[in-house]
């Protein structure tokens, strides 16, 4: 089977440090930047900084300065950048479709097939080893992250716009979007069978029993993490379906697994059991369409249609959309030739 599944991928809230610290009974009156410094291992007083400038750390649930005087008994939370790993990244000279590009943040339409950050198994050739490239053409230092300036991520066959942080200030600002989902997010897909309303998918997602490179939708909070796709129908194509696909979470594989479970897997997504037929009639000639569509779009009938958020630096909301890829188009106008010859005969 074609894998796909990085062992290191990681939900969007993952890539980001939560801390929740009660002062002591005896605590002695200290600024809110000294106590985090004290008390938060690997950090520096710039990432505290950073935090408190972009509101991401609250005293007893509200947003405090830096010269806030921590008291007795004050509850601290504070969200930061993942924590340094012992993970070096190298520059590698790789195209790519730079969509938006200024000094704090940069948008890339990913093509189908890059995997985001090195990880099990795709050291080399990745989103992540070309953006070094980009940026000054410079290495990731040792002790950094492994993965620069991501704050979130897409499947290695999904394509489509991810927006990258260029230093700190905009990447812990652009991760408390995410982490309160105050991020929009939309995606295209294509799937099995006739979906005959909008809807929404929610449950807990976690790895399957069955099978670790894939997830499943469970009832249990404790075998998963809660997830919600939002679905609106935008065409019917007889035995397919395009849909678009909104966001509230950023869970692994979210819509992949979101669509199976209401029986509607996305076309030619190996992982999930859409690369075969699951709808239509027996004639020679129908498999053989199918297989040319499969040909076409090797991969999951996904892509990452748009995002809009609230710019770092110009504190006022943005929004970016890419067009669907040629494989994914070529598919589709198979498909709406198809229904339209269906709808002639009948």
């Amino acid at each position: 089977m074609a894998e796909d599944f990085d062992f290191q991928e990681q939900d969007e809230q993952e890539l980001f440090e939560h801390f929740r610290i009660e002062a002591p009974k005896g605590q002695a009156l200290l600024r809110v930047d000294k106590f985090l410094m004290n008390r938060v291992e690997n950090t520096s007083r710039n990432r505290i900084q950073n935090a408190i400038d972009a509101e991401t750390v609250l005293v007893n649930g509200r947003i405090v300065k830096a010269s806030y005087k921590i008291k007795p008994f004050d509850v601290v939370t504070m969200v930061l950048p993942d924590p340094p790993r012992d993970t070096e990244v190298y520059p590698e000279d790789i195209a790519l479709e730079i969509v938006y590009e200024d000094d704090d943040v940069l948008l890339v339409n990913k093509a189908a097939g890059m995997v985001v950050h090195p990880g099990y198994n795709n050291y080399t050739g990745t989103l992540v080893n070309a953006l070094t490239f980009h940026l000054n053409q410079l290495p990731t230092l040792p002790g950094n992250t492994g993965r620069p300036g991501l704050v979130h991520r897409i499947d290695k066959d999904t394509s489509g716009l991810l927006v990258i942080a260029k230093n700190e200030w905009a990447m812990t600002f652009l991760a408390k979007q995410f982490f309160e989902h105050t991020i929009n997010r939309k995606y295209i897909a294509l799937v099995w069978g006739d979906i005959v309303a909008d809807g929404t998918v929610s449950g807990y997602i976690g790895r399957s029993t069955k099978d670790r490179r894939i997830m499943d939708m469970y009832d249990d909070p404790e075998k998963g993490k809660w997830s919600v796709t939002h679905y609106r129908v935008l065409e019917r194509l007889g035995y397919v379906t395009l849909i678009e696909c909104e966001l509230e979470t950023g869970r692994t594989h979210q819509i992949r697994a979101h669509m199976k479970s209401i029986g509607h897997p996305l076309f030619s997504d190996e992982s999930y059991g859409g690369n075969k037929i699951l709808k239509g009639t027996v004639f020679n000639k129908y498999k053989q369409f199918v297989q040319n569509c499969f040909e076409l779009l090797p991969r999951q009938a996904l892509h990452a249609k748009s995002l809009g958020f609230v710019h770092p630096r110009r504190k006022e909301r943005v929004h970016f959309e890419v067009p669907l890829p040629q494989d994914f188009q070529l598919a589709l106008e198979k498909w709406r030739s198809y229904a339209t010859a269906v709808d002639q005969q009948s």
